[in-house]
Order: structure tokens, then sequence, then C-alpha cells
């Protein structure tokens, strides 16, 4: 008999806040969080705006001294697993945790060290070049230092697969548990890119909104006058753990990871393939590991990336899907608010899918006016919904074809 996974702890380190609470409701008033770049002068980019994440200071959750040597992708990572194991309430005692695992993904891992310390040897000011340079670049890092401080000693993976390695992350965790690898896993994304140089970058691609003087309305998913996403940042953990040791424990369960699916557009390395194909296939793949049928699902969390190509073509994968019932199933996009947080957005979004089962409301789809005829889906424009929801599915699809969908749903014994 498969081995199942239920999640008993989340932690939330968003530009909507720190605590799982606060980011649900936001999320559910329609608060955006998108303002004006902070951290670097935006000035010379087309592009200035960002979703940031406000009020962290790293020695709330860790030693200073310690912080000092991370990337702020790992900080965000320390933060959220600490409060993720501590909503799960689950035993950790700093060593010989070989049952318990560790997986985070990322899309780019220690950009800013990257950035800061490169500066330096191009300037060849080699002796200012950081001793901790090498290790706090490196994308496992996150997993590394989070199995580090709490001694989980399982099985440690750091999936690298851009927007989708949050969803690929919890994919595995799922396996893991089911192969009996681990007990529990804490498993999600991490990503902090707000630096000058990607801003160079995709202010050449030509990916992002430049809406900057209305910063809360720049994120525009499947609107006919979309025009990119917003890159954000932050981590979001979860803790998932076998159904028998969260019963033995009696703790608190927001609900079960019932499949994962994956696939590939084998297209290009940024633009999706316009049929919706690999998209289509990673939903299949998933329904048909969790052993459930397209009518079975009842909310969609789409990628939704406000981008003109992905937008459409995510559409089409789900009328590939769905078909005729693709017009009843609600969609909503959760980076109309947070913005785009590349490698973490999918395990927000997991969140997102397992609060919105909880609470039976499904948030909105922000920014929504003009309906664009290619677009013509059920996307929740602007207003939360009460909704009976007992199975999510949550896309996530990133540069270079990666595809990666999960299933959750409410734990039923």
């Amino acid at each position: 008999m498969k081995r199942r996974a239920v999640v008993t702890g989340i932690g939330m380190v968003t530009p909507l806040g720190l605590r799982v609470e606060e980011n649900w409701a936001k999320l559910t008033c329609g608060h955006s969080s998108i303002g004006p770049v902070t951290r670097f002068d935006a000035s010379p980019f087309k592009t200035r705006i960002a979703s940031e994440v406000k009020d962290f200071h790293p020695e709330d959750f860790m030693d200073r001294k310690i912080a000092r040597r991370m990337d702020r992708f790992v900080q965000f990572a320390l933060a959220a697993a600490k409060m993720a194991l501590e909503d799960a309430r689950y035993p950790v005692n700093g060593s010989g945790n070989d049952r318990l695992g560790v997986v985070i993904g990322t899309a780019m891992g220690g950009v800013e060290a990257f950035e800061k310390n490169s500066n330096l040897a191009s300037q060849e000011k080699y002796r200012e070049v950081s001793p901790f340079f090498l290790t706090t670049v490196l994308g496992n890092m996150a997993a590394g230092e989070v199995a580090i401080h709490h001694g989980a000693t399982g099985p440690n993976y750091a999936p690298v697969a851009a927007c989708a390695a949050g969803n690929i992350a919890i994919g595995h965790a799922l396996r893991s548990i089911q192969r009996g690898e681990s007990d529990a896993v804490i498993a999600g994304g991490a990503e902090a890119p707000i630096i000058r140089s990607l801003w160079a970058g995709l202010d050449v691609l030509r990916a992002c909104s430049t809406h900057n003087e209305e910063p809360h309305r720049a994120i525009r998913p499947f609107d006919k006058n979309r025009d990119g996403f917003v890159t954000g940042e932050g981590s979001v953990l979860l803790v998932l753990e076998e159904l028998g040791s969260a019963l033995r424990r009696g703790c608190k369960i927001y609900g079960e990871i019932l499949g994962f699916g994956s696939s590939c557009d084998a297209y290009h390395i940024t633009s999706p393939s316009p049929d919706g194909a690999g998209g289509a296939l990673s939903m299949k793949n998933a329904m048909s590991d969790a052993n459930i049928s397209p009518e079975d699902i009842d909310y969609i969390n789409a990628h939704a990336t406000a981008t003109v190509l992905n937008d459409v073509s995510e559409t089409l994968s789900i009328k590939n899907i769905f078909g005729e019932r693709s017009y009843k199933i609600p969609i909503s996009s959760t980076k109309s608010m947070v913005g785009h947080s590349w490698g973490a957005s999918g395990a927000l979004e997991a969140a997102v899918c397992l609060l919105t089962i909880q609470h039976q409301t499904i948030h909105p789809t922000i920014n929504y006016t003009t309906p664009d005829p290619l677009c013509d889906l059920d996307y929740v424009p602007n207003k939360a919904r009460k909704a009976k929801v007992e199975i999510c599915l949550s896309n996530s699809f990133g540069f270079g074809g990666a595809n990666a969908t999960i299933i959750l749903g409410k734990y039923k014994e």
C-alpha cells in the first residue's frame, strides 16, 4: 500500500508578510505587494518595480554571525523552515534526525552574493572577496543549511528547474515519503533574485511589466492588456509527513499531497509551447499519479505569469485536459498579488491551495478588467469567492520548458 504524505506545517516569508495568517488575509482581500525597487537603483531600467520582502530581520530567526555568511535566499529558507517546523510541532533536537529530509528548489541560488563578489573580483579587489563566496552561491545551500540547523540527516536535494523548482521539490518530497526513505520532509522553494544584473537581463528580454506608475496594477494575468510579470522573492516551506507519523503525533493536518507530474515542452528556452501540450501532459501525469479524473478537480491555481504567451498557452493546456468543463472550474493567480518569486512560487501556491481547502475560499485574480478572447475561462476576477474545494491542482512552468503539477486534497481517513 502506498504511503501517504500530508502537510503538517507551513512557513512563509513573502512580500505579503512573515506569517501564514497575514499572507492569507491579504490574498483574500486582493492586496498587492508590488512597489518600487528599493534594493538597488532601478532608474536606468524600463521596469522599476518589484515584489520585495519587507521587515525581514535574519537575526529574528538565526544568529547574526551565521546570517552574515549566507545569501539572502538561504536566510529566507532558514526562517521559513523554522516557522514550518514550529507550526508542525515536529520534534528536532539538532542531530540524528535520519528520517527527516530536506528538498528546497531554486531557480538561481545565491545570485546576490555572486553579483557582489564578482564585482569585487572584476575591480581586482581580490582580498575583499568573501571566504564564503563559493558556499553562498551554490543552489543547494538553502537545503544544506536547513539540514545543518535542524540535524536533518535524511535525503537532501536541491532541484534547479527555473520557475518549476518549488513544485518539483514538493514532488521529490512526496516520492521520498512514498518510497519509505523519509517519515517527514521539509520541502518548498527559496529565491532572492532582486539584483541589478538580473534586471538588466530581464529588461532586454522584455519579460516584465513596465507599469511603474501604478505598481499595484502592474501584473494582469489573463487580462487583454497584460504586459509581463514582476519579479518577487521569498521562501515558502512545507513539512510533508507520512500519515501514520502525523496521526501518532496528533498534530494539525492542512491537507494531503495526492500526486505529482512533470513534463518538458522541448520547444524553446523561454517561450511555452503554443498549443499548451507540455502543460497538459504535466497535468495529465499528476492526475494519473493521484488516481483521480479531471472531474475531481475543484480549483486550479495557475502558473499565470501575465506574459502574453504564457497565459494563452496555460489556458489551452487546461482546455486540452478538461474540455468543456474548463469553463466551470475556478482558476486564480497568486502572482497577481505577490509577483513571480521564480523557484519559490510553486511552494507559495501549494500553501495557498492548502489554505483554500481549509477556508473554503478562493482568492481572486486581481487587475482583471479587460477580457482576452484567447483567455476566456473563470479566473475569479478581482474578488474572493466562497466555494466547496476538496481537490486543487497547481501548475508551475519554467524556462527551458520545465513543467510541474501537484495535486493537493483535503485529508480524508
